[in-house]
């Protein structure tokens, strides 16, 4: 839930006595965008590093008079690195989708969430938003910080902004940290391998009971689909949680492709619409009763292949458990897509859906 997300959020960074770094691909100008730049510009006028990037295409309406009482309070706030020299440097389709905070080097918080009043559940198109965000305490941020150093330093214009590895930048906290191992995977089209696709492929392959996943943006590349199917085919129980309504019409018309070209393989295609509306923008995966997932990564070609993305990897049973749960709980705000709503589709909707196919590649 948003509120909730932002209420905890902003009880953490009221406590930040040293800094607070911030990473978003989407920082709206609006109702919750503004409280949040409030409680940042406050914590600058405290003395606490402050720093923030966005993503300027994500961040529509964000501009410098927005940022500035940050600023004039002493904070620091770039826009990613993608954002300039777009056509000579050839950036124009890549975009920081990442969603990180970092907070006295020893909190972090990454997941699906960007920061606007729709996340909030406050559009009447989406009606309520569903999403799934994480709060790590303990080295498990440690992986967060390194990427968001790395992104400041390859984003600020003067290299007197750029960052240095201080052990301030990495705390072990006192008393409240647990045992949960966590892998934090960042990816982006500066590496010539598709990590976190592979990591995906990889439980795919490996599973041996289920794979249950939700993601918003549903547009597999062939590897993802050849494994999708072989998990399938191999008695896995192989299900995709989607939403029912579009907030991308393309891209929504080609999930709905690939929504029914699985379903005909027998893969569970479950439709989010709470209470008759509603819109699921979680990037989770649970595999077997071990592992599970949670981060910005869409299962999409965009997500695999040209957005810089991360998702954290969970090795524990009580949590891939309560994962697992929370599914199920959603499961009763679904319907399952079956051959008789695909029958009852029109021809019109099924040419948007082709079309849209073919644009799969840059959706």
């Amino acid at each position: 839930d948003g509120r909730e997300k932002f209420d905890a959020l902003f009880a953490d960074i009221k406590k930040a006595t040293d800094h607070v770094h911030v990473e978003y691909y989407a920082f709206f100008p609006d109702r919750i965008g503004t409280a949040f730049l409030e409680v940042l510009t406050k914590k600058a006028k405290e003395g606490v590093e402050i720093r923030l990037i966005y993503d300027p295409w994500g961040a529509k309406g964000s501009s410098d008079a927005f940022f500035a009482p940050l600023i004039e309070a002493g904070g620091q706030v770039t826009a990613f690195i993608t954002s300039r020299d777009l056509i000579r440097k050839t950036r124009l389709n890549y975009h920081l989708h990442r969603k990180i905070v970092v907070i006295d080097g020893q909190i972090g918080w990454t997941g699906g969430f960007n920061v606007g009043d729709q996340y909030l559940g406050e559009f009447e198109r989406f009606g309520y938003w569903r999403d799934t965000h994480a709060r790590f305490v303990g080295t498990a941020s440690f992986s967060l910080q390194e990427i968001f150093l790395k992104d400041w330093n390859a984003s600020v214009r003067k290299k007197g902004n750029q960052l240095n590895y201080e052990d301030r930048y990495f705390v072990i906290p006192e008393g409240e940290v647990g045992d949960v191992a966590i892998q934090v995977v960042s990816d982006g089209p500066e590496n010539k391998v598709d990590i976190l696709k592979s990591a995906f492929v990889k439980m795919l392959l490996a599973a041996q009971d289920k794979v249950w996943i939700q993601t918003p943006y549903l547009i597999p590349d062939d590897t993802m689909i050849s494994a999708l199917l072989i998990a399938a085919q191999s008695g896995v129980d192989v299900r995709i949680m989607i939403p029912s309504m579009p907030d991308h019409p393309f891209i929504y018309r080609a999930t709905q492709y690939y929504s029914n070209l699985l379903h005909q393989y027998g893969i569970k295609i479950y439709q989010y619409q709470k209470d008759g509306k509603g819109f699921l923008h979680a990037k989770t995966l649970v595999m077997d009763d071990i592992i599970c997932s949670v981060g910005s990564t869409n299962q999409d070609i965009r997500s695999y292949s040209l957005n810089f993305e991360v998702s954290a990897f969970i090795y524990d049973e009580e949590t891939t458990l309560e994962m697992q749960r929370i599914f199920e709980r959603d499961m009763k705000d679904c319907f399952l897509l079956t051959d008789e709503i695909i029958a009852k589709q029109s021809r019109w909707l099924r040419f948007k859906q082709n079309f849209s196919r073919l644009l799969s590649p840059i959706l």
